[in-house]
Parts: structure tokens; C-alpha cells; sequence
């Protein structure tokens, strides 16, 4: 009897363990229920071209929203809603819930990815530095920012070049936060920063709309690094994360990835040789 006893107790706490875990499944598939039965999914972006854009219209475009709008879609979720927003507003907003994802270029570094989950590799990138033409102080990175006691550099709120910036040792004073591209140019040309500091293709975007001949891009910025993003979801929506994950890989193998991001000048190949894992504990 005694050991009938302990059996039914072992079956009673097995039985327990799996509803615990299907309940748990169950929490975590609700958020891709909830976006289906809501019709969309709110994105946090920046409105930084090639990653994110806003035309007059309000109608949202860019690599990094055009390859989520096309995974929700799959998932059963048929558009996406945005929201533009810091860098560094990105990730509060997304662990208070005022967002369901970001998609804009928020790359992947440890401090990140230790506070939201990250998708797989979408948009890799280098980094740039628009200055005067000729470059008249002879910048190549941000140490050489530091070493000029005069120098400053404008960057996005909470982005990768602030902290690059900073890191580098050029004072907090002299990290100018931008709103927005179309500011960080101003500022160059007026004089009230000696360089802007965004991705690569970003800058290159900003010059291609300026048309500026007074104007030159300094990239890639020596001693900064390769970075890529993913879609940010909040910690605890882990099933969502791993059914755009699943959808994401689908058409990266199908060639759809890249007939999306490569006309704003990405490489599916960049974001195809790294992962998440690599992206997450690097340096």
C-alpha cells in the first residue's frame, strides 16, 4: 500500500509538472492570438531611412518594417501599426508594453539582448561619420573625436554611436544627441557639429537626399564595428519570437529576404553568416 502510495504521489506530481507547462505554453502563445485577433502589430521604429521610413502619408516602409509587415502577415497577423521613437526609448517601451516589437535597427549588443529577445540576424551594417567636404579635421574614428579638444559629434539618443562615441573617450559634452537624421545634416552644414555619426547606409541616404557637394562621408569608421539587428520582442514572449524566427528562416532559404532588404542596400549574405547566439555574445 505504501508503495502504491508513493507511485500515485509521483503520477500526482508529474501530472502537475505538465499542466504547469502547457498553462506556461499557453501564457506564452497567447501574444500571437492576441495579434491575430487585433489585426496588427505595434513596431517601435526610428524613421531613420533605409531601416525605417514614414512617407508624408503616414505609410511606413524600410527593410526592417517591410520584413516584419511580410512575417506577421505569415503568422496570421495582417499589418503592422508604428510608432517612431528614440534609441534609447526603445526598450522601456517595449518592456511597459507600448510596443509589440521593434524593428529598427536597434543592433544587437549583451546589454540588449539580456533585456529583450532578439530574433535572428535581419539588417547588418558599418559605421559612418558625415563631415564638411575635404574633412577638414581629419577624422577616421571616434578616438581621433576624443583627441581633438574642440571636436564634436552628433548621434542618436541611446543609439550605437553615442555609446561607440563615448566609449571611445570623447566627453559626454561632446556627444551632441540628434532627434533625427534630417538634424544631424543641418547641424554639419550649419557648423554646429563636426560630424554625425549613423550606420553606413544611413548616411548614405542622408547625403543621396541632400545633394550637397560641400558634404563628405567618412566610412567605414576605423576601429568601430560590424553590427547587426533582429526584431526585439519583450522578454516573455519568447513563442513569438521563435514563430517569427521560423518565418524568418523560411525566407531567408525561399530568397524572399533578400528581394526585400537588398534594393535599400543590404546584404542578406551579412545577416545570413551570423547568428543571434554570435550577435549576443560579442564584445
Amino acid at each position: 500500500m505504501k508503495r502504491l502510495g508513493i507511485l500515485a504521489g509521483v503520477a500526482s506530481l508529474a501530472l502537475g509538472a505538465v499542466l504547469l507547462a502547457s498553462g506556461a505554453r499557453s501564457a506564452d502563445d497567447a501574444k500571437l492570438e492576441q495579434l491575430k485577433q487585433q489585426g496588427f502589430a505595434r513596431v517601435a521604429i526610428a524613421n531613420e531611412p533605409p531601416y525605417t521610413a514614414v512617407a508624408a502619408d503616414g505609410k511606413v516602409s524600410g527593410a526592417a518594417p517591410d520584413v516584419a509587415r511580410e512575417i506577421f502577415k505569415r503568422l496570421g497577423v495582417n499589418d503592422i501599426v508604428a510608432s517612431i521613437s528614440e534609441y534609447g526609448a526603445m526598450i522601456p517601451g517595449l518592456q511597459a508594453g507600448r510596443f509589440d516589437v521593434v524593428t529598427a535597427g536597434l543592433f544587437m549588443k549583451p546589454e540588449r539582448c539580456a533585456a529583450v529577445a532578439y530574433s535572428e540576424p535581419v539588417l547588418c551594417d558599418a559605421e559612418a561619420m558625415l563631415v564638411k567636404k575635404g574633412n577638414p579635421k581629419g577624422f577616421k574614428s571616434y578616438a581621433d573625436i576624443a583627441k581633438d579638444s574642440s571636436a564634436t559629434v552628433g548621434a542618436p539618443g541611446g543609439g550605437t554611436e553615442e555609446k561607440l562615441a563615448l566609449n571611445a573617450g570623447v566627453p559626454r559634452d561632446r556627444v551632441i544627441v540628434v532627434p533625427d537624421g534630417q538634424s544631424g545634416l543641418k547641424m554639419v552644414q550649419d557648423g554646429r557639429i563636426d560630424a554625425y555619426s549613423l550606420p553606413v547606409l544611413s548616411i548614405n541616404d542622408l547625403m543621396k537626399k541632400a545633394n550637397d557637394p560641400n558634404l563628405e562621408v567618412i566610412a567605414p569608421v576605423q576601429g568601430a564595428p560590424v553590427y547587426c539587428d533582429g526584431a526585439a520582442f519583450k522578454k516573455g514572449d519568447e513563442a513569438l519570437r521563435d514563430a517569427y524566427d521560423v518565418e524568418l528562416a523560411k525566407m531567408k532559404k525561399s530568397g524572399e529576404f533578400a528581394k526585400i532588404i537588398e534594393p535599400y542596400g543590404f546584404s542578406a549574405k551579412a545577416a545570413m553568416s551570423t547568428t543571434r547566439e554570435k550577435l549576443c555574445a560579442a564584445k
